[in-house]
């Protein structure tokens, strides 16, 4: 009779293990968390995950490459069915990838491409196209003038991408002479003290300044403190993207142009349903919309648009769509 309980004890351990092991745990590494909107990243992701019966083990990095390496050594060694990254420094994430595939664990590319890597799936908005909404809004309303432009880190695929998109519209009226780019430069950080120090050292040149193209929001809010050493905050046209609760504050102020708002829980939600589809074993096709090359590898992916916010619209598209509170504007 023993014998025979302690073999039904043995059988209900192993299947309470098989269950564990049948809900899908997702690593989701992330490079800061300091904004708003990498916290709603990571809300939806986790709701979407936890929705469809998964787990997510969140690690933040605080921006620093090593920091993400080590949480990425520690998710892999737990054998983390799918990892989920934004990364912090493209080379560094490529060594992690690398790790993860030697211990056969499928890696999704989010937000940020991590190039010359054996991703197996990248999910984000079209950059190109982003950069070329902001350029294209601005040369709309100044179709000649002075322009500066703030990129991104270069350890960023993104910061690229988006001059990349600026150009497409720019270099044409620049050819023309209608254009004139007074300043260029991708800084080190996403922060607004990297766009002020950029802006600043334009301004003390004695340049005049008609246009200003930054990165981020973080970015073109770090321009506009400069700009209102000068006076200019209102009188130059700033474009960000990320539609940051500033930013939007900053619209109606008048002392930024435009943003560009992010489908977020989209975005998030997508990687979700493709993390929790590969965890399963199964092949995410329907979700794809084209492939792209990251020097490795065309790497199946979702991109999808981004949405031009200005002072006209902000009630049609991010309030309207719950991305911010009303209330929250105007506190």
């Amino acid at each position: 009779m023993k014998q025979i309980k302690f073999f039904f004890s043995i059988l209900m351990v192993f299947l309470l293990l098989a269950g564990c092991k049948q809900k899908p745990e997702i690593g989701f590494l992330m490079d800061t968390i300091a904004r708003e909107r990498w916290i709603k990243d990571r809300d939806a992701f986790v709701e979407k995950v936890e929705e469809q019966k998964g787990t997510v083990i969140v690690k933040v990095a605080e921006s620093d490459p090593d920091v993400q390496f080590k949480q990425a050594l520690e998710l892999i060694n737990r054998d983390v069915d799918v990892l989920v990254i934004i990364p912090v420094d493209m080379v560094v994430a490529a060594g992690i990838v690398k790790m993860a595939k030697n211990k056969n664990i499928p890696v999704i590319s989010y937000d940020r491409l991590i190039r010359d890597s054996d991703i197996d799936f990248f999910v984000s908005t079209d950059n190109i196209t982003v950069g070329e909404e902001q350029a294209r809004f601005l040369t709309t309303v100044s179709p000649t003038g002075n322009y500066v432009l703030i990129g991104g880190p270069t350890i960023d695929n993104n910061s690229y991408q988006l001059y990349l998109g600026w150009m497409n519209i720019l270099q044409p009226m620049v050819d023309k002479g209608d254009i004139n780019i007074v300043g260029s430069k991708f800084v080190d950080r996403w922060e607004p003290q990297d766009g002020y120090t950029m802006m600043k050292e334009v301004l003390e040149k004695g340049e005049t300044v008609d246009a200003v193209i930054a990165g981020n929001d973080a970015l073109a809010g770090g321009a506009i403190q400069a700009l209102e050493e000068y006076e200019l905050a209102g009188k130059v046209l700033v474009a960000g993207q990320d539609a940051d609760i500033t930013a939007i504050r900053n619209i109606i102020l008048g002392t930024q142009t435009i943003t560009v708002y992010k489908p977020i829980e989209s975005m998030a939600y997508n990687a979700a349903d493709v993390a929790i589809k590969i965890a399963k074993g199964k092949k995410p096709s329907d979700n794809m919309s084209f492939t792209i090359n990251n020097g490795h590898r065309l790497v199946p992916s979702i991109l999808l648009d981004g949405q031009v916010v200005n002072k006209q619209n902000i009630r049609m598209t991010v309030i309207s769509e719950g991305f911010v509170a009303e209330q929250e504007i105007f506190e």
